[in-house]
Order: structure tokens, then C-alpha cells, then sequence
């Protein structure tokens, strides 16, 4: 399954490219509202989406400590995601 966060930002780049027809922007913004008023990008699964997301940013940031990549390992591993 698609991450909703993704979903929503490739339809938000899609509303404001000034190459899409007005018909592929009106479509867009319309599954954007539909995403929306069902709760999709506020669910549980968006969150864990974004928190893993961070935690596999910080194990290959080099400017973050060993300690801290042990943790976001930790927590990927408990999301099952590792």
C-alpha cells in the first residue's frame, strides 16, 4: 500500500504544476479533499509511516551518534520495519 503522505504530496505537486492541464489539477485536488475529509493522512498508519521515515534518515545520517542510530534500529525492529 501507498504511504498517504507520499500520495498527498505527489497531488499537491500535481495542483500546483503549471504543466498539468486544469482537468489533471481539478482531479488531484479532489482525491487531496477525498484523503482528507476520510482521516487517510491522519491514521496510526501515516504516523508510523512518517516515524519510520525518521528513523531511517538518522541510521545513515553520518552526523548522528552510534547510540542514536542503535535506538532508531530498536524502534524500527519493534515497527517491523527493519
Amino acid at each position: 500500500m501507498s504511504n498517504p503522505g507520499n500520495v498527498a504530496r505527489g497531488l499537491k505537486a500535481a495542483i500546483s504544476n503549471p504543466n498539468n492541464s486544469e482537468e489533471a489539477k481539478e482531479r488531484a485536488a479532489e482525491r487531496l479533499q477525498q484523503m482528507e475529509a476520510s482521516g487517510e493522512l491522519d491514521s496510526r498508519e501515516a504516523h508510523e509511516d512518517n516515524v519510520a521515515i525518521g528513523h531511517k534518515a538518522a541510521m545513515h545520517n553520518p552526523n548522528v551518534s552510534q547510540e542514536a542510530k542503535e535506538h532508531s534500529a530498536q524502534v524500527l525492529d519493534d515497527l517491523g520495519r527493519s
